[in-house]
């Protein structure tokens, strides 16, 4: 890789410097002056076709101006320098600083002296022959500047002014829903720049940076701050810098090594590496699925001399964390999130006629604004001083600026501890009032995080600390569960008579927001007969058409009383939990490879010393074929001698916990067999069921039953008979639908038999695995009833044989 290394300029060595330039670029720039291009093309020289003008080419005319310095006095924002130990787990020690951070907005972590991340973007391929795209920042524009709807005369100048791009801002993701305008179109913005590989940006910016100073040493970083903050308030002259500002993965990539760079040890797989940190454990951005750019995948930023990043809060109110890779420091602003309306406000009262003419100013981060003018607004405003090999930590809702000092490389990105969700419902509600889109869905995130905490009381994990009566997430939970309950009870009396449950796969493919407010619907949704595909919020309801009210309904993915269970759940009731586990184990284990067919069980037997043979040796005569009757007029006619025969397929293992067996069965873990029933899709033909039981943790067994030839039609529960409850109750669904009515006898349906747990070969085989008697539940039962009982296992559908090792008499 290519080592890092500063070039030391004056302005004697400029002209050899400038040589540097190949000679077609400045062929070009000759021709240019003779045949100037059409406005159109002036702002992007990807051909290399830039005017004359491009600060790429024409000398820094403007000149430090140290005895007008405008250095803000604000105080330094605090400073943490974990050890070792406490390095090892990211969030944990964000965690742990919070209480004290939080109240600034900002701070500066220090990692421990032996965390010297190897940086990528040095090597030789990446430094001189990948480029990437830039922006062209007007300094002296930032903060003084006329609206553009309005623009004045400019005031005379040394140099005249170049017209300022039109282009819009430069966002991370659309901030507003409104469509395009003449007005939209007038917003103040960055022009496109030059492209640039990090070998040709380092050489010119120490040339800007040593011809704007004049100095052989490089000043320091006050005078360079002092100097900013005076172009910035009072210019003397226009000031333009490159800034290759929010680069995504696929232009330079990563600065840091990923975990599929196995040479690179702990810095591959490292909290610290910002490609990992979004989706740790713990944080709630684990559970987006999509990979958005700049929010789950960092974003780099290569910087120069006053190159600026302007006033701004995260998307969705986020907490960031930014390293510096390499270059001279960056100078950080910051302002802690309780005081984000008081800034907002001084803002507006100090350019009242820029955010006149753009209420939402602050999202386009297109301005700067002095700190000290904030300090004397009564807004608590704190300073970092970042430097290679630095974390700045950014809080939620916490207002932040800053500028470089120099040629620099930095990476950010976002991260969502449990304790940001209250302020990202904070956010999405104040989106909602402001009419802007979303860039998360933040109620799936929400309940993602309640599934892994209600695994998390079953397995151990980390979510387990969020939870109980006054956990993180059982907080936000129940503030959402009010939030929603009362928009329900704002929709009138008769709202529950027209509630609907959403489909799973409601907002799968495709995002479904308020055709209003953008809010985002993976909770709930108010629609229409006559709009079939346009949605509203609940507030929105009214709103979205004038049909009468028999036409509309609202779609819920949890019924309120769904919900209330959910927040009993997490606080640790027992019944609530069962269900919810049921629900979220369900969902666990249908995601795994449907092509496994017990392999897990196989894996975890080999670990077990057991006395059988598990391998079948089966010479049994089973009724797999059950009577298909369908009548010619399509009913479904079951033989009054419906006999259910159960094939195994695997045994699994004993597990000694009281809840792996109950008076009538023992609940083998991995056990499996197949069994004959009316297929859920079509009753009308029957299909084989696979049957499992599958490990909970603390909850004991999780059953499933899956319709082979269609795997992702599964049914889960803790409870075997109600399992096939739900296998039942899908069959009558589906009948009902296709005008199938189904004979009285089908009203109900024993899950143990229909598992196999009540065939006599399976029972005997399952008994062998505990000749001591260890589930005393089942065996204190069955020897109270076994003399009533004899007869039940008495079976005249099997021969002697085996079945996995066991002898049938």
């Amino acid at each position: 890789s290519l080592q890092f290394r500063l070039l030391s300029i004056n302005p004697r060595n400029l002209a050899s410097l400038m040589e540097h330039l190949s000679e077609s670029q400045i062929n070009e720039d000759v021709s240019l002056k003779n045949n100037p291009p059409d406005k159109e093309d002036t702002d992007k020289d990807t051909n290399m076709e830039q005017p004359p003008t491009s600060p790429r080419y024409r000398k820094v005319i403007a000149r430090w101006l140290p005895n007008e310095a405008q250095r803000p006095i604000v105080d330094d924002a605090p400073v943490f320098s974990p050890s070792l130990e406490e390095f090892e787990d990211t969030l944990a020690y964000i965690e742990k600083i919070r209480p004290l951070a939080e109240q600034y907005g900002i701070c500066r972590i220090i990692p421990p002296s032996t965390w010297k991340p190897p940086c990528r973007l040095k090597e030789k391929s990446i430094w001189e022959h990948t480029k990437f795209p830039t922006r062209i920042q007007t300094v002296d524009l930032l903060q003084n500047r006329e609206p553009m709807m309005k623009k004045k005369k400019p005031k005379s100048r040394k140099r005249k002014r170049r017209r300022n791009s039109r282009m819009g801002s430069s966002k991370r993701r659309s901030g507003s829903g409104s469509g395009s305008s003449p007005e939209a179109e007038e917003k103040f913005g960055f022009n496109s720049g030059s492209d640039f590989t990090l070998e040709e940006f380092e050489r010119y910016a120490l040339y800007f940076k040593e011809a704007y100073f004049e100095k052989k040493d490089s000043p320091s970083v006050e005078e360079i701050e002092g100097e900013y903050w005076r172009i910035v308030e009072q210019p003397t002259d226009e000031v333009e810098v490159y800034y290759g500002a929010d680069l995504e993965n696929r232009v330079l990539g990563s600065g840091f090594y990923k975990k599929a760079d196995s040479d690179k040890g702990q810095y591959g797989v490292s909290g610290w590496n910002l490609n990992n940190l979004p989706r740790l454990p713990g944080s709630v951005l684990s559970f987006e699925d999509c990979d958005i750019s700049g929010v789950l995948v960092p974003w780099l930023y290569v910087g120069m001399c006053f190159s600026s990043f302007c006033w701004h809060v995260e998307d969705h109110h986020l907490y960031s964390l930014n390293y510096h890779h390499f270059g001279e420091p960056k100078v950080w602003y910051g302002v802690p999130g309780s005081n984000a309306t008081s800034l907002e406000k001084a803002m507006r009262k100090h350019l009242p006629d820029l955010f006149e003419e753009q209420p939402d100013l602050l999202h386009s981060l297109v301005t700067q604004f002095n700190p000290s003018i904030l300090k004397d607004e009564g807004v608590q405003v704190y300073r970092v001083v970042q430097n290679p090999g630095e974390y700045v930590l950014t809080f939620p809702r916490g207002y932040h600026a800053g500028f470089n000092c120099g040629f620099n490389c930095a990476e950010a990105v976002n991260v969502a501890p449990v304790d940001w969700l209250a302020h990202g419902q904070n956010a999405v509600e104040l989106y909602s009032k402001e009419t802007r889109k979303t860039s998360l869905s933040h109620d799936k995130l929400l309940l993602g995080a309640a599934y892994e905490a209600v695994k998390a009381v079953v397995k151990e994990n980390t979510w387990k600390s969020f939870c109980g009566k006054n956990g993180a997430l059982t907080k936000a939970i129940q503030a959402r569960l009010r939030m929603e309950e009362e928009r329900l009870g704002d929709l009138g009396k008769d709202s529950s008579s027209r509630l609907v449950k959403m489909e799973k796969d409601f907002d799968s493919n495709s995002e479904r927001e308020c055709f209003s407010c953008f809010y985002d619907l993976h909770l709930s949704a108010s629609g229409c007969k006559c709009s079939p595909e346009e949605y509203a919020c609940l507030r929105h309801s009214d709103d979205l058409c004038s049909c009468e009210v028999k036409d509309r309904f609202v779609l819920v993915r949890y019924t309120m009383d769904e919900l209330r269970s959910l927040v009993r759940a997490l606080e640790g009731e027992m019944d609530d939990l069962k269900i919810w586990a049921s629900k979220v184990l369900g969902i666990e284990h249908s995601d795994k490879d449907q092509n496994n067919n017990g392999s897990v069980i196989n894996e975890e037997k080999k670990l077990e010393e057991g006395s059988f043979d598990l391998n079948i040796d089966l010479e049994l005569n089973y009724h797999e074929d059950l009577k298909e009757e369908v009548s010619t007029s399509g009913e479904l006619n079951a033989s009054e001698n419906f006999d259910v025969s159960v094939e195994p397929i695997n045994l699994g293992f004993l597990n000694y916990g009281k809840l792996w067996c109950n008076k009538h069965a023992i609940f083998p873990k991995g056990f499996t067999s197949r069994v004959k029933f009316y297929n859920v899709l079509d009753p009308t033909r029957m299909s084989n069921y696979i049957s499992e039981v599958l490990d909970a943790g603390l909850m004991g067994p999780l059953f499933r039953v899956t319709l082979e030839e269609s795997p992702d039609e599964r049914f889960f529960n803790v409870s075997a008979q109600k399992c096939w409850e739900m296998v039942l109750q899908r069959v009558k669904d589906t009948s009902t639908n296709l005008g199938l009515p189904i004979l009285s006898r089908f009203e109900s349906i024993n899950g143990l038999q229909m598992f196999g747990f009540l065939s006599p070969s399976i029972v005997q085989a399952i008994e062998a695995l505990d000749p001591n008697h260890n589930l005393v539940e089942y065996w204190n039962h069955k020897n109270q009833s076994q003399s009533e009982s004899k007869d039940h296992f008495i079976s005249s559908n099997c021969t002697k044989g085996k079945l996995f090792g066991v002898d049938l008499m």
